[in-house]
């Protein structure tokens, strides 16, 4: 590294050991389109199968909203070492006026099995409770994708209840994390 790249600003918000976060933008349609387009990425979270450009183009601009909105989105996730898109981590409003937020991580499925969803899930969990002072936050899961039950086990999530979910149709098990007592 030479001086000219350590006094470069950084295009990220939020590291973690790997994996840095930026904010969606306008012109990310295709990084959203190889996330939310993968049939892979998407069949435990919509029912549509797989989603054309015009529904990619939809949630995309539904994070992008919540940003402006609530300062909060799923961020896009970096690899740090070459700036791959790994997938989006993050959060949106599930009970804004107790200041619980709903945690969301989403991982290209050529990312799968390497840790990027536990790490970016945990760099969030920080950023929640210490950043924008959550109360808790809350998480579900497709009743089918038992990785993302372990995930949220692994991360200290405990199970509460079955909550519908409208883009699956289905009961979701939920989870609720609060802050660790100092």
């Amino acid at each position: 590294m030479n001086s000219d790249d350590a006094a470069a600003p950084s295009p990220y918000f939020l590291r973690s050991e790997r994996l840095g976060f930026r904010l969606w933008r306008d012109d990310d349609l295709p990084l959203a389109v190889g996330l939310w387009g993968d049939p892979e990425v998407t069949r435990f979270i919509d029912v549509r199968g797989k989603l054309s450009d015009d529904q990619v183009r939809e949630i995309l601009q539904t994070h992008i909203a919540f940003q402006r909105e609530r300062g909060i989105q799923y961020w896009p996730v970096f690899r740090l070492k070459d700036g791959e898109h790994v997938g989006c981590c993050g959060l949106r409003p599930y009970d804004p006026a107790h200041r619980v937020f709903e945690l969301g991580v989403h991982i290209r499925s050529c990312w799968w099995r390497h840790g990027f969803a536990a790490e970016a899930a945990a760099a969030v969990i920080q950023c929640a409770f210490i950043k924008l002072d959550a109360s808790a936050l809350f998480a579900g899961h497709n009743p089918h994708n038992l990785g993302s039950k372990r995930l949220l086990e692994k991360l200290g999530f405990a199970y509460t209840h079955d909550e519908y979910y409208a883009p699956t149709g289905l009961q979701h098990p939920s989870y609720i994390l609060k802050p660790h007592a100092s």
